[in-house]
């Protein structure tokens, strides 16, 4: 699929990227040439540590932001793939900061998508995220932005033989700016914050995202918005995996943030196909015959009235499960905080693993 093909990512020293280019370079050794496009040079630094050119002759470090277009241009030259990963993703920032949300996410969007067809590119998928479907933030409603300009540019391509997609996931396991990482951090401070105690969330680890992503590139006709079918967990859950003797102090709900996450509302449900592991949000306006594509992935349509929610979800994570995902994913010394002490007062200890040492923290705290 990927074989002899070069490829350009941007916002490649994400989270999302690091992955990306790591099981790029694993499962397509034979790439013709790997463009990490970011804006961060400490951040392509670090990765050219991690991913040396003289073992990856393959990768070439740009910097550049994807809201200056001829930077951008510049980058995308001979460029056979793309994959979009450049976002202002953190919730309160956009609502702080909005029109420099719309800078990056949608501005930036359509200048990936214009040079993309001008440049004759073959394939784009974005990426996009459960804060897109029926939005409240700044930040989901610039994600929706996206995925329709990604999703119509199908329309105006002309006779370029290019296709654009939509990968849409909920919360990536460990990724920067998280809930686990966070909470194992304030878990060492002695008090856990959680905004409500009811709050569900998908859940996704890097490997299942980018494997996504590798499904849609070798799959898409154009105009799909792929969703995978992932657990949910409770808030709550998280934080009795990470350490069930702490405190626990609610924070309220941030603003713009909801108390459940939806990837498919029931009216995008009307132009939704199921599949094993996934439903594709088909183009409102037809690009290609939607029964030969069901038929095509042995597809059904969605039922009236059904929805993709985190708080509805068929599937949910247990603790131990989430346990397991945490050492898996996050961080392979992870062991639970457990409480020690008399009565009266808790101390919270902290283990690594049995090979390290004890991390040199405690917390006290009245039991009421």
């Amino acid at each position: 699929m990927l074989s002899e093909k070069s490829i350009l990512i941007t916002g490649g020293t994400g989270s999302f990227g690091k992955k990306f280019v790591e099981l790029v370079l694993k499962r397509y050794p034979k790439i013709k040439r790997l463009v990490i496009y970011s804006r961060d040079e400490l951040k392509q630094f670090e990765m050219s540590q991690q991913f040396p050119l003289s073992k990856y002759g393959q990768i070439r470090f740009f910097i550049g932001d994807v809201r200056d277009k001829e930077r951008l241009r510049r980058a995308l030259e001979n460029i056979d793939v793309v994959v979009h990963a450049a976002a202002l993703k953190q919730v309160p920032a956009c609502e702080y900061n909005p029109f420099e949300a719309i800078k990056t996410n949608v501005l930036g969007a359509q200048n990936v998508i214009e040079n993309c067809i001008d440049l004759n590119i073959q394939k784009v998928v974005a990426l996009s995220t459960d804060k897109a479907a029926a939005p409240i933030n700044l930040y989901g409603a610039t994600k929706l932005c996206s995925d329709r300009l990604f999703i119509t540019a199908n329309y105006y391509k002309g006779n370029r033989d290019i296709k654009f997609s939509v990968v849409r996931y909920g919360n990536v396991m460990g990724s920067r700016g998280s809930v686990i990482p966070f909470f194992l951090k304030k878990c060492k401070e002695g008090v856990i914050p959680v905004t409500d105690k009811k709050m569900t969330r998908f859940n996704i680890t890097l490997e299942e995202g980018v494997d996504m992503v590798f499904y849609a590139l070798e799959n898409m006709w154009g105009g799909e918005i792929y969703v995978p079918k992932i657990p949910s967990y409770q808030i709550m859950d998280i934080a009795e995996a990470i350490a069930p003797d702490c405190k626990i102090e609610t924070v309220g709900i941030r603003p713009g943030e909801k108390l459940h996450e939806e990837m498919i509302t029931e009216t995008d449900a009307i132009n939704t196909l199921e599949f094993e592991k996934y439903y594709v949000i088909l183009p409102s306006m037809r690009l290609w015959d939607v029964d030969s594509y069901r038929k095509t992935f042995n597809g059904k349509n969605c039922p009236v009235g059904f929805s993709y929610g985190s708080g509805k979800n068929k599937e949910w994570l247990t603790v131990e499960q989430i346990r397991q995902l945490i050492k898996d994913h996050v961080d392979s010394t992870f062991t639970v905080i457990k409480s020690t002490g008399e009565k009266g007062a808790r101390k919270l200890s902290f283990v690594q693993s049995a090979e390290s040492k004890e991390l040199e923290y405690s917390a006290e705290k009245e039991d009421k």
